[in-house]
């Protein structure tokens, strides 16, 4: 049913609430009661002069009677369906339901919006604890040190007439070991409940503090835009977030590779051309007479107000390692470990120099509708004297609601270990919602 015939609902509700009977509402808005009943039930149409009379009469704007407060409710229902079809819910009863029972609408959208919250820490937790490499270092000390104390124990107990010098020895060392241990859990449990937003989060690698340095700048750097010569050393050495050497080795070739695409499309110019061509990067490409893999860095780095749309980046080098990732809402990314082999970004690194666009969702109820588009190119200049690198690239942009798309949206996932899609033909390892958590 659409929205505008349940204004009669919306009525009968409103005057329920009031503890108005359906007789003075009639009175006073100078119809019949049995016509008020009529509309109150969507039987009839009501607009014009009677619509402004009868908000009036309920103290509301004529809006609220026509349009609801229930579209933010609706949207979230449908969104529930679609997570899980098969529960069998009535898409075309939706308005309805909302409309006659907005309690319970509200309370669905509540639990809903809860799952995907928990949905999202059970999956950044274990990834965390798949392929954190700082995790996996602390659990290995703390089990060197319980195997030292055991054997250190195992001498004690089983050893007759030790002397009193290596009876101490053997004391001291047990007393050693368990205050390294102490400490190691400490710092462990530390680290699990550290809060990754926060400054104080022990970053574990390099790509997590260039990661970091990036997210701080939100991708884009003005000091690089301006097209002279900026000492990339000084402004790396600003950066307390790049502590080891391979990060700031990173970053100058990442700064390197930034000033390089700035200088081929200048922020001004690109702007203009968006607003000829939009986000097409093929049109951007021909426009700036540059390669794909140039303009879809140069999107992730404008500033979202510029570009008019969130702007999702991932690349990979020939090994099919993310290098790069610059997030997009709704579609997550690994932090680390693979990512889904079904992603366009490895159809393109398997076919270098072919163009690839297609529209995917995300499984899982969080998961949104996008357009990528994706092109492999070699990441140096092509000699003969050695076959050339490819570098894989992902450009993330959202499909929005009601966008019409020429085929159906292709399901992909996050990556296997944290995947609900069952009868996957490219899963490498079970996942851990499998069981339908």
């Amino acid at each position: 049913m659409p929205q505008r015939q349940l204004t009669g609902t919306r009525i009968r509700e409103r005057r329920m609430m009031l503890g108005m009977r359906q007789t003075d509402l009639a009175r006073d808005v100078d119809i019949s009661a049995s016509y008020l009943n009529l509309i109150e039930h969507n039987r009839r149409r009501i607009g014009g002069k009677l619509l402004l009379g009868i908000a009036r009469a309920l103290g509301v704007e004529p809006s609220a009677l026509t349009e609801g407060a229930e579209a933010a409710l609706i949207s979230t229902l449908r969104e529930a369906r679609a997570a899980d079809p098969t529960a069998g819910a009535e898409t075309d009863a939706l308005e309805d339901f909302a409309g006659r029972f907005p309690g319970w609408a509200q309370l669905l959208e509540r639990r809903h919006r809860r799952v995907l919250e928990l949905e999202r820490t059970v999956e950044t937790l274990s990834d965390r604890l798949t392929h954190d490499p700082h995790l996996a270092a602390a659990l290995h000390e703390m089990i060197s040190t319980i195997t030292a104390i055991r054997s250190t124990a195992a001498i004690l107990a089983e050893t007759k007439g030790l002397e009193p010098e290596w009876r101490d020895r053997f004391h001291r060392n047990i007393n050693e070991d368990a205050d390294r241990l102490a400490h190691s859990a400490k710092a462990l449990v530390g680290y699990l409940d550290s809060n990754e937003d926060e400054e104080e989060f022990e970053l574990s690698s390099p790509q997590d503090e260039l990661d970091a340095f990036l997210g701080d700048s939100g991708y884009h750097m003005p000091v690089l835009e301006q097209g002279g010569e900026v000492d990339v050393d000084s402004l790396i050495a600003q950066q307390d977030v790049l502590q080891s050497a391979a990060a700031r080795a990173m970053a100058r070739t990442y700064l390197g590779r930034y000033a390089k695409d700035a200088r081929t499309m200048p922020l001004i110019q690109t702007i203009a051309a968006l607003s000829q061509h939009g986000l097409d990067p093929s049109a951007l490409a021909r426009h700036f007479e540059t390669d794909l893999a140039t303009v879809m860095r140069r999107l992730a780095e404008i500033p979202e107000s510029a570009a008019g749309s969130p702007v999702g980046l991932v690349s990979c080098d020939a090994s099919g390692t993310m290098t790069f990732r610059k997030a997009l809402n709704g579609f997550m990314l690994p932090r680390f470990g693979a990512a889904c082999p079904l992603w366009p970004l490895f159809r393109a690194l398997s076919r270098p120099m072919m163009p690839v666009v297609q529209v995917v969702r995300q499984a899982g109820r969080g998961g949104g509708v996008f357009r990528t588009y994706s092109i492999a190119q070699p990441s140096a200049p092509v000699s003969f004297d050695e076959p050339p690198l490819f570098e894989a690239y992902m450009l993330i942009l959202p499909v929005e609601a009601g966008e019409r798309t020429r085929d159906l949206p292709a399901e992909v996932g996050v990556s296997c270990r944290i995947c609900p899609r069952e009868n996957c033909p490219g899963r490498r390892e079970p996942s851990i919602l499998t069981d339908g958590f």
